[in-house]
């Protein structure tokens, strides 16, 4: 049976921490320091499945319990894009949006952020255009998460692709199988 987004509702609560012992168990932790953003006003603008999984992604992040391979950085993470003087546009390139609309989880190594929209969704702000790019999009962030590490620990060579590839195809995230810049085309 097909793995569907449904069924990793919940999965920064409810088995991140198992998959980050199994894969990544002496890898360093990431780190942010005391007075980072507050999470709290953005979890007011998002729906309940979404400050669930926020909530808790932001709980191990503070305890420092998550591998800075994800991309959790001190300057990544609560990135506050209008204090950096930082635009965000939507994928249409001209429609701004609220420094308030997202919610940066991390970022990729190249300068682009993963960030959390008020929907829900994750997507890509790449820094280059400061565009939310359309084609990058995760479903939640549950399921961003759950690819991503399932994504790094292809790359440590933990996991082997043939494991999470049919899986990644099924889920059918944008930001996975987009050609050129999803995740599968970074690990061909």
């Amino acid at each position: 049976m097909a793995l569907t987004a449904d069924q990793l509702d919940g999965y920064v609560e409810r088995d991140l921490d198992a998959d980050v012992a199994r894969w990544f168990p002496d890898a360093p932790r990431a780190g942010v320091p005391d007075d980072v953003r507050p999470v709290d006003p953005f979890l007011a603008r998002l729906p309940k499945h979404a400050a669930i999984a926020l909530a808790a992604f932001d709980r191990r992040v503070r305890a420092g319990t998550l591998p800075a391979v994800l991309g959790i950085e001190d300057w990544s993470y609560a990135f506050d894009f209008a204090a950096n003087g930082c635009r965000v546009l939507h994928s249409d390139y001209e429609t701004e949006v609220s420094d308030d609309d997202v919610w940066s989880v991390g970022a990729d190594g190249g300068g682009n952020y993963f960030v959390v929209l008020t929907d829900g969704q994750v997507a890509v702000w790449f820094h280059e255009e400061e565009v939310l790019e359309a084609h990058t999009r995760f479903d939640s962030l549950d399921v961003f998460v759950w690819t991503m590490v399932r994504y790094h620990a292809v790359r440590s060579g933990a996991l082997g692709l043939a494991a999470v590839e049919p899986d990644f195809r099924a889920l059918a995230q944008p930001g996975v199988l987009a050609p050129e810049i999803g995740l599968l085309a970074t690990l061909s």
